[in-house]
């Protein structure tokens, strides 16, 4: 036994005691309870504490993370993990779900569709993954995911449909690509604490493939206008916070490129009635980790990685660990001191993360690394992902790592 399996052994013990202390508190029909579903003690319990007064506003954490992509190498573990029925992505999330389970709202990114019941599935360049990723997903805590990238059209638009259908089926919602023209023009609304939050998703591009005959909208692009739109559209809906994933960006390149500066500055200096009409920016595809970095009062997350990958080879060829790499930002929001007001990002962190392919497993890295402080490859990765998600002074408007 390796000392990376021991140890991800010990993390995995301890990431399914903490699941179980999770479950024992009622909240979702599916999944574990959420912060936002917890009622403070009443005082016939003897902790002393008040419970909060009927219709009180309640904040909300959200967490997120980036690419789930799964290449041949990733759909086989996946098998194998299954023991020939399937596939089993579970055991693949099972370090990070303690962390995604225990936020009122957790996003991911499903960068790839996925393919029929029973295959053929297929990884780079052109991916059908197997559905049962979303059960992985949905397993490890996750409310939805953002569904705009350049691989969005791989499969057409039956590749679309099957994986928004299995989304469905498995019980995540999900925003930036569409199986309607009703379903493209409704913002994909979720509550969190006491606030109805919005989720919008874009693309730079979908590898050149057209937009499906007659569809115009099943895939939302990376154009201002429309999502300052989009955003406004979802305030006028009863969207308290809005949050827009942006698939964007140059691969492995760890600075945010000229188009990820421009256009973050202009969506986030975007107001109506003196409120800004976006609340934090999410970005994905770069496939290494990117800056955080807090514009204009709003928070841009410039790229999270991947969350899940195989073997990640650069431009170059030579194959890069940093495509393994990865965080979840995690924030705190507080409700406003009066209606109508913005909610406040009190508290923002992030948690590097890596793809363990040995284990076949997510590691959350400070987790892992207070169980064993000298695995100098995990020490290596979380060290990577910090000066790459600090690299633009995010730490002086407070960010901090966090497990």
């Amino acid at each position: 036994m390796t000392k990376h399996t021991r140890q991800v052994l010990a993390l995995l013990s301890a990431a399914l005691l903490a699941a179980a202390a999770a479950g024992c508190s009622s909240g979702k029909d599916h999944g574990p309870a959420r912060l936002g579903n917890l009622r403070a003690p009443s005082p016939s319990t003897g902790s002393g504490a008040r419970s909060a007064p009927t219709g009180a506003a309640r904040g909300f954490t959200l967490v997120a993370s980036g690419d789930v992509l799964p290449h041949d190498s990733v759909i086989k573990r996946a098998a194998a993990d299954a023991d020939g029925d399937g596939h089993d992505f579970r055991p693949m999330f099972s370090l990070v779900k303690p962390v995604v389970s225990a936020a009122d709202l957790a996003l991911c990114h499903m960068e790839t569709v996925y393919g029929e019941d029973g295959g053929p599935f297929t990884g780079y360049p052109a991916f059908q993954s197997p559905p049962e990723v979303a059960d992985g997903l949905k397993d490890a805590g996750y409310d939805g995911c953002s569904t705009a990238s350049n691989h969005t059209l791989d499969a057409g638009a039956e590749g679309l449909e099957r994986t928004l259908d299995k989304f469905d089926k498995a019980g995540l919602k999900h925003a930036g690509s569409a199986r309607t023209a009703a379903e493209a023009a409704t913002p994909t609304m979720y509550t969190a604490g006491s606030a109805k939050v919005a989720h919008l998703a874009y693309t730079y591009d979908t590898n050149g493939y057209p937009m499906p005959e007659g569809r115009p909208w099943a895939v939302n692009l990376m154009e201002k206008d429309k999502i300052i739109a989009d955003a406004r559209a979802a305030r006028k809906a009863g969207a308290d916070v809005v949050l827009v994933s942006v698939h964007w960006g140059t691969e492995w390149q760890t600075e945010p490129d000229e188009k990820q500066l421009s256009l973050g500055k202009e969506l986030t200096a975007s107001q109506s009635g003196g409120r800004p009409d976006i609340d934090m920016i999410l970005g994905t595809h770069a496939h290494i980790p990117q800056a955080y970095e807090k514009v204009n009062g709003t928070w841009i997350v410039y790229g999270m990685g991947d969350q899940v990958a195989g073997e990640m080879f650069n431009h170059s060829g030579a194959r890069d660990m940093r495509g393994n790499y990865g965080s979840i930002g995690r924030f705190t929001f507080a409700p406003p001191a009066a209606a109508g007001q913005r909610w406040q990002v009190t508290k923002a962190e992030f948690v590097p993360q890596m793809t363990d392919l040995s284990a076949g497993k997510v590691v959350n890295l400070p987790a892992a690394l207070a169980e064993d402080p000298g695995d100098e490859e995990y020490e290596r990765a979380q060290d990577a992902v910090s000066e790459a998600v600090l690299s633009r002074g995010a730490a002086k408007d407070g960010l901090t790592m966090a497990r």
